[in-house]
């Protein structure tokens, strides 16, 4: 019997195939804080594409949040049991202090947040092929695979919206699905097994600037998809790239950030391959920013619009 599942809706050609909650953001009694990622940025954005007029609450598409049933459809009943002891929780996020908090706390303040980041992209992974392109303003947990979780990462969206090491390792001998991945080679990914399932890896040195960086992300974008014609592009687009960031290690700038988004879009959009985006990783303050700059950038090309299937100008 198939999966049911009430996150693929029919969304009215009105709403723009972009996807939030308010339950995306993290505040809890300043334990959020102990971590460097702004469990707060996903809200942030919004009110920047608000602010500049090109969304209203009306306008977008809110997500709902992932059942234990859809979860089940990638991940182990196992594995889900585990996140009900707070330890497991405070490992994976990351956030020590969580140990000490009942779990029912923790589902709801913690887990229930990255439930609803997960049903929004499961939901925008269905936009995208209906539209063209979808974002989800959250999402992107791709350290976390179907029995494992880790750096913030509790849920393996990305999988879920198909069917970072942890996808990868999900899709270790799946012919169907091609990754592709540019990294800081001396940090990331740690796992090795994970590591043998991406078909294309560009591996980056400390520092990596703009110049070098984007034209490796424009060669291999097209080198990709020279290889092989998706169904659909997840496009994982951490900022974790940004310079200062302290766990990243390279040094691109905001505007870097922004030209490689317009690369991506502008390569999927050309060959008429839908394209899903997640936020992912990153984590500085001013990433909030960046990511709203960017998504403007998008409309003002032309490479996004709220229009059913629409070609953009290029």
């Amino acid at each position: 019997m198939p999966h049911e599942t009430q996150l693929y809706e029919d969304i009215p050609t009105s709403r723009w195939p972009i996807v939030y909650s308010t339950d995306y953001n993290i505040t809890f009694i300043g334990l959020e804080k102990l971590h460097p990622f702004d469990s707060g940025k996903w809200g942030k954005i919004i009110n920047f594409l608000r602010d500049e007029k090109l969304i209203t609450d009306d306008t977008i598409v809110t997500a709902k949040e992932a059942t234990e049933d859809d979860l089940l459809v990638v991940h182990t009943r196992r594995y889900i049991n585990k996140l009900k002891w707070s330890f497991v929780v405070a490992t994976i996020t990351e956030i020590p202090p969580l140990v000490l908090l009942p779990n029912f706390l923790v589902q709801r303040r913690v887990l229930k947040p990255l439930r609803t980041q997960t049903g929004g992209t499961i939901m925008a992974g269905k936009l995208a092929i209906e539209r063209g392109w979808a974002i989800n303003v959250g999402g992107g947990f791709h350290h976390c695979s179907s029995d494992k979780g880790g750096g913030f990462c509790a849920y393996a969206d990305i999988t879920l919206a198909i069917k970072g090491n942890g996808h990868a390792r999900d899709f270790m001998d799946d012919k169907r699905v091609y990754i592709m991945d540019m990294f800081n080679r001396h940090i990331y990914p740690g796992d090795t097994f994970a590591k043998r399932a991406i078909k294309r890896r560009i591996e980056l040195d400390w520092g990596t600037e703009d110049k070098e960086y984007l034209e490796k992300v424009e060669t291999h974008v097209k080198g990709a998809l020279n290889e092989i014609t998706p169904d659909v592009i997840i496009y994982n687009a951490g900022t974790d790239i940004l310079d200062g960031d302290p766990l990243g290690g390279l040094s691109i700038s905001p505007q870097g950030i922004i030209k490689r988004d317009e690369i991506v879009f502008s390569i999927a959009r050309s060959r008429s391959i839908p394209i899903l985006m997640v936020t992912s990783g990153g984590y500085q303050k001013r990433t909030a920013r960046i990511i709203a700059d960017s998504i403007l950038n998008l409309h003002n090309l032309g490479l996004i619009s709220n229009s059913l299937k629409n070609e953009p100008r290029i």
